[in-house]
């Protein structure tokens, strides 16, 4: 194999794993990551068991962390009217506090050279790239990956299409402590301008992470107050939240998130995760898809170290076609499934449809799912 070097942007579960199966290929990876570890960040905190075969055979043993095994789903409709479904393939309730710094210790152990900074300028020299930090560090590398999440200053250094357009969406997270929510759900909740997502992690804590548009919340401007007047409209919100306490002191909260497409690859730098393309969160399985996008890039990599005659080209052409067929349908279900969850007579009108056809809610589920990564 090539001697390779390969320069990570980012260290959630897209930046860590590609980091964790290139380092384990005999690749040298440095990672930068601007928060320290362990930290929480706005996210579902549902994983797919999808990724787990995947998972194992890189060495990475989630289920030793105890997670939540979620097999149930409940779906309610702004009104409170809710259908409930099997989830066939099952998932996990785990918090990325825990999950991320599983991660980061196994990366630091293989010997992913990992940076607290911040990238601030990347540019492609020919035949490689060269990347500067805040710090004043300067990595060369054969190939960057770009893990860096929903929205970074780093997008708007390198003028991707997305970040100039206003968006908006703005998604809170917290944990609670609720004696009745069920181990083995995860309910989705609609309510005026948005949706909440509810499931228990590995601590016992409840994850409630909710994303609603600026335009509903923006006259009240107070989560608190928001959650009070808009969300408690839903009878199911209404009754979790008498009866939960917060764990944390401050609601956690991330605005301008984007929807719209994003370029994959970008000035010949591999974008991972939600840097690619975010799915929406109703649809439960952005976690799954940033794993799996770290799969399709990390071989396609390894593929150009170990062939002779493979060219940065065909590494981009490989990433590129295997991340549209993998994700392109579940991106097209998600935003239509958006479009209709949250017009309130659309929902009102599906979910009477789905009720009288019991069938087609588990197809749906599975129409943002992949199969096993194997």
């Amino acid at each position: 194999m090539k001697n390779g070097k390969v320069v990570i942007i980012g260290g959630g579960l897209a930046g860590l794993t590609a980091a964790i199966h290139l380092v384990s290929s005999g690749i040298q990876v440095t990672l930068i990551e601007k928060e320290s570890f362990p930290h929480h960040k706005v996210c579902g905190e549902y994983l797919s068991r999808e990724c787990l075969p995947y998972l194992q055979r890189l060495g990475i043993d989630v289920l030793s962390l105890q997670p939540s095994l979620l097999n149930k789903f409940s779906f309610s409709t702004a009104s409170g009217r809710t259908i409930n479904s099997s989830l066939e393939l099952r998932g996990l309730g785990i918090s990325r506090y825990n999950l991320d710094y599983y991660l980061f210790k196994k990366a630091k152990d293989l010997g992913v050279i990992i940076l607290q900074d911040t990238a601030i300028d990347i540019q492609f020299m020919g035949s490689g790239f060269k990347v500067k930090t805040h710090q004043e560090y300067n990595f060369e590398a054969d190939f960057v990956l770009g893990a860096f999440g929903k929205r970074s200053n780093i997008d708007k250094n390198l003028n991707r299409d997305f970040i100039t357009n206003k968006s908006g969406w703005l998604a809170i997270k917290s944990h609670y402590v609720h004696d009745d929510f069920p181990d083995d759900t995860v309910a989705l909740h609609n309510f005026k301008g948005g949706y909440c997502g509810i499931s228990k992690t590995e601590t016992e804590a409840i994850n409630v992470c909710y994303l609603a548009t600026y335009k509903s919340f923006k006259e009240f401007k107070n989560p608190s107050k928001y959650k009070e007047e808009v969300l408690c409209e839903n009878p199911h919100l209404r009754s979790f939240f008498n009866s939960a306490t917060s764990l944390f002191d401050k609601e956690l909260s991330i605005a301008q998130i984007s929807f719209t497409k994003k370029s994959l690859i970008y000035d010949h730098i591999l974008m991972l995760g939600d840097a690619s393309g975010l799915i929406h969160p109703l649809c439960g399985n952005g976690m799954a898809m940033a794993i799996h996008s770290a799969k399709i890039a990390s071989e396609s990599i390894l593929y150009f170290y170990t062939s002779a005659k493979s060219k940065r080209e065909d590494v981009e052409k490989s990433y590129r076609e295997q991340w549209l067929n993998e994700f392109s349908s579940r991106l097209r279900t998600g935003r239509v499934l958006q479009k209709i969850f949250l017009n309130p007579g659309m929902a009102e009108v599906s979910q009477s449809f789905i009720k009288a056809f019991p069938g087609l809610l588990p197809k749906i589920i599975n129409k943002t799912h992949g199969s096993p990564i194997l």
